[in-house]
């Protein structure tokens, strides 16, 4: 089905692995265009109950690929082609009412690094790294970077970060909140595991709705979120992993949560 991405399906987690290693994984057209409809498969299957983004080879994503676009500068639209690839990408993350997982297996450079921003959680290989290098050919934020990284470390980092094309290591990028864990490269699959297992048998229309007042809340004053939380409860409330969880409880066992 796909030319540069692998698309697996395998116990409610959906594993896709942007495929071009011998490009660092940089982004093409076929490779958005590839994503995008990726995404929308994970979405709408209610067979996932999570989806695992990563990269093969060494790299997770390198950004947009130069060479592909070489001989075109000056010329080219970039916010045209930022809005045709890029941002569908970014939203359709953002508006995936399931948890998605970065496994940052290696560098994650400009488009690279706003895509692993834009996951709900990233494990990083401690041989992994992120960098804002859009600066060094002289262009600005794009990917949803200029929302997700002064959120997640502050403004003056994420100046620093945007204006020197900082490299961040993985150990750095976890003290300044940027990465959830990090682990030895060769326990990166075994970390993913854990977490990503977590997902597949937890309620996931839950997961989804409190993804979405997460993100909500960052533009929301306090009554708007009360009042979300009273409209979001009581959909869960209806729920039948509500009515599961309530019985598991009180048969002291553990609940079987079927994302319904």
């Amino acid at each position: 089905m796909y030319e540069t991405l692998i698309y697996q399906l395998q116990e409610g987690i959906a594993t896709i692995t942007l495929n071009r290693p011998d490009r660092f994984n940089a982004f093409n057209n076929t490779l958005s265009a590839e994503l995008q409809k990726a995404l929308k498969e994970a979405a709408k299957d209610p067979a996932v109950r999570v989806v695992v983004l990563t990269g093969a080879g060494k790299a997770f994503c390198s950004g947009q690929d130069l060479k592909d676009i070489q001989g075109q500068t000056g010329t080219r639209n970039l916010g045209e082609s930022v809005e045709k690839r890029y941002n569908p990408l970014i939203k359709a993350m953002h508006d995936m009412p399931k948890p998605i997982i970065c496994r940052l297996n290696g560098v994650a450079a400009g488009a690279g690094c706003s895509l692993a921003l834009a996951c709900d959680m990233i494990i990083a290989s401690e041989q992994a790294s992120l960098i804002e290098v859009f600066v060094n050919v002289g262009l600005v934020l794009d990917s949803g970077s200029s929302y997700f990284l002064p959120r997640a470390v502050g403004m003056k980092r994420a100046f620093e970060m945007a204006t020197m094309a900082s490299k961040i290591t993985a150990h750095e990028a976890h003290a300044m909140g940027l990465v959830n864990r990090v682990a030895p490269h060769d326990l990166l699959d075994d970390e993913v595991a854990i977490v990503s297992n977590y997902f597949a048998k937890a309620p996931t229309k839950t997961i989804g709705m409190i993804k979405k007042m997460l993100y909500q809340s960052s533009e929301s004053n306090l009554d708007q979120m009360l009042q979300q939380e009273s409209y979001c409860q009581e959909i869960a409330g209806y729920s039948k992993d509500y009515q599961e969880g309530v019985a598991a409880f009180v048969e002291k066992r553990r609940p079987t949560f079927k994302g319904e």
